[in-house]
């Protein structure tokens, strides 16, 4: 017996060493995730996020800088809008909401196929003509360290509605979204010349704390009267406002006897809103305004303040686009896979 006792160490030693290494291995990977270590599937590029059901659904982007077209599946494009258009460090249920304004947008431009200023080939640009678009390269160079912790976030906002978009009457909606608003959203009437019966003014008190919610800007006398073409009189006298939309901007205000919109008045003096006022010193003159954006749909940093209190991201679109329904986008997918 004791001649096999050797080969008995030997063959316990062997089975220990066989049954350790794997949890040994399990504990070094288990203490990598720990201190934060991402693995290469988190990594991925945008390109590799997994697209809806229908792999053929793409979207043809014109990359202005590059002036060429790009094509990009659907789910991508909508990671790549998301990455642009809201910040990452706001809260994870307003990055979904964001997600399915984003991914009803541009469902609709497909069906529709008329969008403007697209060039030919395209079905949208990669500006905010229609939605910012970044892809994963120029992803990584603008956030830098950043770029992991934010592509992780944005991803799960985009998984987390994959597939999914905003209807009205089993239609996708015109799911506009913009920065900042003055406290309410706007009817979309009185921005456009068409009345949407999902776009409609509501509070949005937690526009507030947004940075952006006041901004101020000062004009000379005379680029005020050249731009809006006006000739102020002597004195502090500038103009009145005349009317209000239901979301308190500026309808029509009279300068120096000329009638003219908020809206005419706000782009011909690149103001951040129609919710202004103005005063006049000196040679100059100081116009306050309050949010940012056209103010219709859903607005950001709303989205991200009723996030902040606990509010879910159905939630949220739901009660910026009122009346709508979220469903799955698969029947709609297939009309313009059909027509291709």
């Amino acid at each position: 017996m004791r001649a096999f006792k050797p080969i008995i160490v030997l063959f316990l030693a062997v089975a220990f060493v066989t049954l350790m290494i794997p949890a040994v291995l399990v504990l070094l990977f288990s203490k990598d995730e720990k201190a934060g270590k991402l693995s290469e599937t988190v990594e991925q590029p945008i390109e590799s996020v997994e697209t809806t059901d229908l792999p053929g659904v793409n979207v043809a982007v014109y990359r202005s800088a590059q002036e060429e077209v790009q094509t990009v599946p659907i789910e991508s494009y909508v990671v790549g809008v998301v990455a642009s258009e809201m910040y990452a460090d706001f809260e994870l249920e307003a990055l979904k909401a964001q997600s399915l304004a984003a991914r009803t947008y541009i469902v609709n431009l497909l069906l529709a196929k008329n969008a403007v200023g697209v060039s030919k080939g395209a079905d949208v640009t990669d500006t905010e003509s229609h939605q910012v678009y970044r892809n994963d390269d120029e992803l990584k160079k603008s956030w830098g360290a950043d770029y992991s912790w934010k592509m992780k976030k944005i991803k799960e906002a985009v998984n987390a509605t994959k597939g999914q978009i905003l209807t009205y009457d089993g239609k996708p909606i015109t799911a506009s979204f913009f920065s900042t608003s003055n406290g309410y959203t706007e009817n979309s009437e009185d921005v456009w010349t068409s009345a949407y019966p999902y776009l409609k003014s509501v509070a949005s008190p937690w526009d507030k704390s947004s940075p952006k919610f006041y901004n101020n800007e000062t004009i000379s006398v005379a680029d005020f009267q050249k731009k809006l073409g006006v000739k102020l009189p002597a004195g502090n006298e500038i103009g009145t406002v005349e009317a209000r939309t239901k979301g308190h901007r500026v309808s029509k205000a009279v300068i120096a006897g000329k009638e003219l919109t908020g809206a005419v008045v706000r782009n011909s003096l690149g103001l951040k809103s129609t919710d202004f006022t103005w005063e006049r010193k000196g040679e100059n003159i100081v116009i306050t305004t309050k949010g940012f954006g056209h103010g219709v749909g859903m607005s950001q940093y709303g989205a991200d303040g009723m996030a902040k209190e606990g509010k879910k991201y159905d939630e949220i679109v739901k009660y910026y686009y009122q009346g709508v329904t979220i469903q799955p986008a698969d029947t709609i997918l297939n009309t313009i896979t059909a027509k291709k």
